[in-house]
């Protein structure tokens, strides 16, 4: 089978090819600084200062300040390097990363599944492919598990919704510490300069930031890259000078012994100040999450040999100032940039902290896109910035809720303390569904030994409790930020999903049964007109209720009657040969058809698709190459057989002429009567007010006005 041809815009990682040339390594490395580690390289900016922002001090001896550059090498070591790069980036889905590609493997292995019109064809598709079959007695016993017990796919769609909101309110909280921290640098310079100022400038950049996305990174992207690099290559050139400069003895603090000494010292304090710690290591989601715009190998490539090594240079640094200026740990970074250069890094660390905004921020369209295909977001405007990249997306009404977000917590917090405390809570809870994901997929996809499993779990899943803890334990102090943004992001999330649902129910025990459609003869108790009917439906099966309506009310309809059902299957990109599943529904004389049109969770429908014509030719094709019944073979010749199909085809050619209909359901839900009061609330309330006010199925499928025809209904779930 030949690639299709928007398949190749995807990347390197979406072929799969065994040898790729170093040269492709490296660029794609090169650009990936640009794309993914924004955020991360951002991260000394706050890191100390977060750290000792609480009742913790600091001794003349420097224990505490050896134990926590300790923390920070080992957590990035760990974290970073051995759970993400060389771990959690092979646990991609065709090349995908996130949490949802982790979920769309656990969906197809353990036929998890809560996407309804799944179809055992789906499982045919190139991208479905789920290795070898076999299975060992822990992944039989976990999918058991799931088979006997349908609530808890529930909860794990739950667990994951909650990974996937945490991670957008990563996206609010991002941008406004980034910058904020980068700007407040300038404070060094004019002392006198108010507080007022800071956050106005602050959040002029973050208005600008927003602003621009409408017009797609790829206008700016070809900056990025240099702007990453050479921020990288300034604060760990920084932080060697600082190392031999202050404190050559710093290096001794690799040893994991300071661990255990800044936590003998310093208890309980020393417990809650590893909230800030945590903040070295924020940004490595999104280096998972963009795994299906980079190869795994390139990214790999990238960390390993020059994202760590110039973090863990530029931490030591830090350190080694720290060492011997107590009194500048409010503001370590600025200060212990050397004179000379002070200028020149203030540029370039607001120019990063644009970029890990930008690396975030698209992140979270991406987010928003994946859950509106999986039926767990509303409606939104989607719109390509790029004709040529794939997955370069922008969705206006999200990228505004997000800027008035950041501008809230921006003026409303003002202290990067406070917001580090909120960020800190959001990466962790990340972190932790990651684990669990993880765990999930090492026993159901990877089939390893119960041993393995559990060492991961223990030993990663530890870090992160002990990290999770220290960060709970400021929800007072800012941490309640990111509870109360996913509880909201997550209660949108899953009112919408369950109102969905229940309609979908509605329309599979409603649907009309074919033996009355049959019964009414090839012109369905109609007078058939010249044209093609298209009824959208969400039935992969069946004849929906809204065509049923639709008889009782009208006395005519088209001579090709076709019904299609969008719908998305859990892989991450479907090919356009493998898009269109035509069928046909009732014997040939009723000029009756099903297409199944089939996206993947990351494909996009374009504006400018053609959908009419490429329905109308997939048809076209299905009706040349049906497989003959054996009752044609026995009562007609090959040939007759052929000039009936030409015929059939030019019927269709000619209908397609006359003019094409579509025809949508307009429905309503409702709670019945005897449902709860929170039932009624969700449905009647609040699912009806996100219904009314996302967009519309004829707008999301590019149905032309002109051609639409709504039939109101009234779903009582």
């Amino acid at each position: 089978m030949n690639q299709s041809p928007n398949l190749i815009e995807h990347g390197v990682s979406h072929l799969h090819l065994k040898t790729v040339s170093c040269a492709n390594v490296l660029t794609l490395a090169y650009q990936s600084l640009g794309v993914i580690y924004g955020d991360l390289a951002t991260s000394p900016l706050y890191v100390y200062k977060t750290t000792f922002s609480g009742k913790l001090s600091l001794h003349e001896d420097d224990e505490e300040i050896f134990g926590v550059f300790s923390f920070i090498f080992w957590t990035f070591t760990l974290i970073a390097l051995f759970k993400y790069v060389f771990i959690v980036l092979s646990a991609d889905d065709n090349g995908e990363g996130g949490t949802f590609a982790l979920y769309s493997l656990l969906c197809r292995y353990a036929k998890l599944s809560v996407l309804p019109n799944h179809q055992e064809m789906d499982e045919k598709l190139s991208t479905y492919a789920m290795g070898s079959p076999g299975e060992t007695r822990q992944s039989a016993a976990v999918k058991s598990f799931f088979e006997k017990h349908p609530k808890s796919q529930k909860c794990l769609l739950i667990f994951v919704l909650l990974g996937t909101c945490m991670a957008i309110g990563d996206s609010v909280l991002t941008p406004t510490i980034s910058v904020l921290s980068a700007v407040s640098g300038v404070k060094l310079k004019i002392p006198n300069l108010h507080e007022n100022y800071v956050v106005i400038i602050s959040c002029v950049i973050l208005v600008a930031i927003f602003s621009v996305q409408r017009y797609g990174t790829h206008r700016v992207a070809f900056i990025f890259a240099p702007i990453s690099t050479a921020w990288l290559l300034s604060i760990s050139s920084i932080g060697v000078y600082n190392t031999i400069k202050w404190n050559p003895h710093i290096v001794s603090a690799l040893s994991p012994v300071y661990m255990y000494k800044f936590l003998r010292s310093t208890g309980v304090e020393g417990w809650v100040s590893l909230g800030g710690v945590v903040l070295s290591i924020t940004g490595v989601e999104t280096m998972f999450a963009d795994l299906g715009h980079f190869s795994s190998l390139s990214i790999k490539v990238a960390f390993s040999f020059f994202v760590y090594p110039c973090l863990i240079l530029a931490y030591m640094g830090e350190a080694a100032f720290l060492s011997k200026h107590h009194e500048d740990i409010q503001q370590s970074f600025y200060k212990a940039i050397p004179e000379p250069v002070f200028w020149p890094v203030f540029i370039v660390a607001t120019f990063a902290a644009v970029v890990g905004s930008q690396a975030v921020i698209s992140a979270t369209f991406s987010i928003i896109s994946q859950c509106c295909a999986l039926d767990c977001f509303p409606r939104v405007k989607i719109i390509h910035t790029s004709s040529k990249i794939h997955g370069q997306i922008y969705i206006p009404e999200v990228n505004w809720i997000l800027m008035c977000l950041c501008l809230a917590v921006t003026i409303g917090l003002r202290d990067t303390n406070m917001i580090g405390h909120a960020y800190g809570l959001a990466v962790t809870s990340v972190m932790l569904v990651t684990t669990c994901l993880m765990t999930l997929v090492m026993t159901i996809v990877w089939k390893q030994r119960t041993i393995t499993v559990l060492a991961f779990l223990v030993c990663f899943g530890s870090i992160e409790l002990l990290y999770f803890s220290a960060c709970a334990y400021k929800i007072p102090e800012g941490g309640w930020i990111p509870i109360l943004l996913s509880l909201t992001f997550m209660a949108v999330m899953y009112i919408w999903n369950y109102g969905t649902t229940k309609k979908h129910e509605f329309d599979v025990e409603n649907k009309v049964s074919m033996d009355r459609i049959i019964s009414l003869g090839p012109s369905i108790g109609m007078v058939r007109v010249p044209g093609i009917g298209l009824v959208y439906t969400n039935l992969v099966t069946g004849v929906p209720a809204v065509f049923g309506h639709f008889v009782t009310n009208l006395p005519a309809f088209h001579r090709i009657l076709v019904f299609v059902c969008v719908k998305s299957v859990q892989v991450p990109y479907i090919g356009e040969e493998e898009r269109f599943v035509i069928s046909r529904v009732g014997p040939k004389e009723y000029g009756m058809f099903r297409s199944v049109v089939r996206y993947g969770y990351r494909d996009v429908p374009r504006e400018m698709y053609d959908f009419e014509s490429r329905l109308v030719s997939a048809i076209v094709e299905f009706v040349e190459t049906e497989p003959r019944l054996e009752e044609e073979e026995e009562e007609e010749e090959g040939s007759n057989v052929m000039r009936k199909r030409k015929e059939e085809t030019l019927e269709i050619m000619e209908a397609k002429e006359a003019g094409v209909a579509y025809i949508l359901g307009h429905s309503y839900a409702k709670a019945k009567q005897s449902s709860s009061v929170l039932k009624k609330l969700a449905v009647n309330v609040l699912f009806a007010f996100m219904s009314t006010n996302c967009r519309g199925t004829d707008v999301v499928l590019n149905v032309p006005h002109t051609s639409l025809l709504e039939v109101g209904m009234v779903y009582y779930v």
